[in-house]
């Protein structure tokens, strides 16, 4: 059964998803993001390639679900999707109230806090979801990554065509940040507490002599916080929020333990 040309054939002509086939091809696709074995975005050389027949299939897949109603005390539920499950058997950490859904893949090791994993993400292994973060659907998540507590990683399904926010391996988000639109936050990168990324928001790197500019990526090992630049609007010229490169790790903050340091390193919180 060849997937992507079902699951293309059926997002042209949506009333094949009334045929067994399509049907089942569409069932299929979640089952294999839910185990790893598909994934919305994949790595490629330097860069990324982004998989949109699989996210095709996601929001397809909502569309030949029926809503019900299940409990898990002392707690009831009325949706489309299931919950993900036998955890031990995956090698997850989830402590209460950790939520999951089916066709979102934890890797070995990974730690749920009291979190929300969306479906058609991917955690790699030992990365950590701390207290109230969130990682939206299609997000794609490193290895040895720290999502602090109140992180907001962006999901993606609508508009189809949009990149899914990209976390490399080794970084460290810094409490209540958010990173949407398809942002890549490339290796070992550090963001401070409230950094606030965008497709539109100035990424500057103030380490050298002059300014560097960057949009929709920060740069792998880079030391982020948040920052303002002045903007003249008619009522006057007032601070626009933006985010700050102020400097590299440093090879003695190579440890997930010790990711603190990178921020303490140049005097800023994380």
């Amino acid at each position: 059964m060849d997937l992507k040309a079902l699951i293309t054939e059926a997002w042209e002509n949506r009333d094949l998803l009334k045929t067994d086939q399509h049907r089942r091809a569409v069932e299929t696709v979640i089952e294999e993001t839910d185990k790893g074995r598909l994934r919305v975005a994949s790595p490629s050389g330097d860069g990324w390639v982004v998989n949109e027949w699989v996210k095709q299939a996601i929001l397809m897949y909502f569309g030949i679900r029926q809503m019900q109603t299940w409990s898990i005390e002392p707690f009831e539920f009325y949706d489309k999707m299931a919950l993900k499950k036998d955890y031990a058997s995956l090698g997850v950490r989830a402590v209460p109230h950790a939520v999951a859904r089916y066709g979102a893949y934890l890797a070995k090791s990974v730690v749920l806090m009291p979190s929300y994993v969306n479906i058609g993400a991917y955690v790699d292994e030992g990365s950590m979801v701390d207290t109230w973060a969130t990682v939206g659907s299609c997000a794609q998540i490193g290895k040895g990554v720290h999502l602090s507590g109140g992180v907001g990683i962006g999901g993606v399904l609508e508009p189809l065509q949009a990149a899914p926010v990209i976390i490399e391996d080794g970084c460290f988000i810094g409490s209540r940040s958010i990173v949407v639109e398809g942002v890549r936050v490339e290796k070992e990168a550090v963001l401070g507490a409230n950094v606030v990324l965008t497709q539109s928001t100035k990424i500057i790197d103030v380490s050298g002599s002059s300014p560097v500019e960057y949009k929709g990526r920060v740069p792998a090992r880079s030391v982020v916080i948040p920052g303002t630049y002045p903007k003249r609007f008619p009522a006057g010229e007032y601070g626009v929020g933006c985010a700050l490169i102020i400097g590299q790790r440093k090879p003695s903050t190579d440890l997930k333990t010790s990711l603190n340091e990178a921020l303490r390193d140049f005097g800023v919180s994380g």
